[in-house]
């Protein structure tokens, strides 16, 4: 009896180690730590949606870059979750090898869009030698499904007129008589609590929710045609509101991002002027081998053979998209202030910073009606200075996170001795700062063959 009762001791001191052994790997493995690099976008989204319940990992931090004086902020606790009560940190991207390093990270999270394949494998490389896995965080695992259909338009890289096509096909949905609201990739640069669902329906709600000058410059195009837009950082429940008022949603994606909502058409927006980024580019180059619709935009400004190179390029990863080819038509105001005059360039500032494009619309409207462009780098002051030096740019970027950087771009636009502003933001930017110069507004939209061509395949769509 004594050795059966020592037999049945051994088989319960066994099991109860393996059962110890096995609650102790499951605490380490729910103790795996994150850092999620971001932009206060896609990273935040993919927080929300894979990581805030997942008891197998802790976010530990997120790191910010792209967009200037975002980091030093926490994601906040009414975002974050019952699991993280005094919510996360965000710091500067620079700051990561000593955060891998301080938090014992295992996993290092790539959640921004808009960079060159080698330039992710940089940071992959980094992460990896700190000792970290990385990872990218695919459609499957980060998408929303709508119970309504859902229109994306994606680009290859920003600024390649993602915009100007969207709204194309909000307008060509409303004669088709559908009722289209839209969604906005998020910008969420300011109180996150106050951005957890955010509904635009005219001018004066810019105001109201204290936008960013490029969150202006997304919103006011649509809002200016009639148009609803939703944006934030919650994007289910974003969803949610804006399903209740929508016959289809019209999802706008951010830089080259692909869709936080999965579409049930997709068209992405390639940019001649860029040849070969549309296959070398993070996410951009998803979004090219996911289109229904690929748009070749600015054909009329981009040579011939950069045309027909990018269409190669399409066709080699994506043998069976509709491509069209369009250009987007510029109009000015008063090209009288442009021709034989010295003018200064506003750009839409993503697009000639982090999208690589040197000049953009403002540019090529001064060039088309005959201006002389200033360069502004001896009269640029401030944060605007030092953007302008970091990517030599002779355009200004609508530089406006910040009251700072308001200032330096008043500033510096009021010291051009040029006879005229060339203003290529849809941003108003006269509600904002005070310009002692004649302005022109430049405006574009696709061209009226191209607008026929949608309007007939989203009727078969529907």
């Amino acid at each position: 009896m004594e050795e059966k009762d020592d037999t049945m001791k051994g088989v319960t001191e066994r099991n109860e180690g393996r059962e110890g052994r096995e609650r102790k790997e499951r605490k380490d493995i729910e103790r795996r730590k994150v850092i999620i690099m971001g932009a206060a976008g896609r990273d935040f989204h993919n927080f929300n949606v894979f990581f805030r319940d997942n008891k197998l990992y802790e976010v530990v931090a997120f790191t910010a870059t792209q967009i200037p004086s975002i980091e030093g902020r926490r994601y906040p606790p009414v975002l974050s979750g019952r699991r993280y009560p005094r919510g996360i940190p965000i710091y500067r991207e620079e700051e990561i090898l000593k955060l891998i390093k301080l938090f014992n990270v295992d996993i290092v999270v790539l959640a921004y869009s808009d960079i060159l394949h080698e330039d992710v494998m940089h940071k992959a490389s980094l992460a990896v030698a700190a000792g970290a896995d990385f990872w990218l965080i695919g459609p499957k695992s980060s998408q929303l499904i709508a119970k309504k259909p859902v229109i994306a338009v994606t680009a290859s890289r920003t600024g390649a007129g993602k915009t100007t096509v969207a709204r194309a096909v909000c307008q060509a949905l409303k004669e088709l008589g559908k009722h289209a609201v839209v969604i906005r990739h998020p910008m969420p640069y300011g109180d996150l609590e106050k951005q957890i669902c955010q509904r635009f329906a005219s001018l004066d709600d810019l105001g109201r929710h204290q936008c960013t000058i490029e969150e202006m410059e997304e919103y006011t195009p649509y809002l200016k045609e009639g148009f609803v837009v939703y944006a934030g950082v919650d994007y289910k429940r974003i969803l949610q509101e804006a399903e209740k008022e929508a016959d289809i949603i019209v999802y706008e994606g951010g830089n080259n991002d692909f869709p936080l909502i999965k579409p049930s058409l997709k068209i992405t927006v390639v940019d001649p002027h860029r040849v070969g980024h549309e296959l070398i580019s993070w996410p951009g180059e998803v979004n090219v081998r996911t289109a229904d619709i690929i748009v070749i935009n600015k054909v009329d400004t981009a040579p011939s053979k950069n045309v027909d190179d990018v269409e190669k390029n399409v066709r080699k990863i994506n043998a069976h998209a509709i491509i069209i080819k369009t250009s987007s038509q510029l109009f000015v105001d008063d090209e009288n202030l442009i021709k034989g005059k010295n003018v200064a360039v506003v750009e839409d500032a993503p697009t000639v910073t982090h999208g690589g494009l040197k000049s953009a619309a403002g540019y090529f409207a001064a060039k088309q009606f005959g201006g002389r462009i200033v360069d502004p780098k001896r009269y640029a002051v401030g944060t605007l200075k030092a953007i302008i030096t970091q990517y030599n740019l002779s355009v200004i970027p609508t530089l406006g996170y910040t009251k700072e950087h308001l200032n330096d771009l008043r500033e510096t636009i009021n010291a051009m001795p040029v006879d005229a502003i060339v203003l290529a933001t849809s941003a108003d930017l006269l509600q904002l700062i005070t310009i002692n110069k004649p302005c022109v507004r430049v405006c574009y939209n696709v061209d009226k063959q191209t607008y026929k061509k949608m309007k007939d395949m989203l009727r078969s769509f529907l």
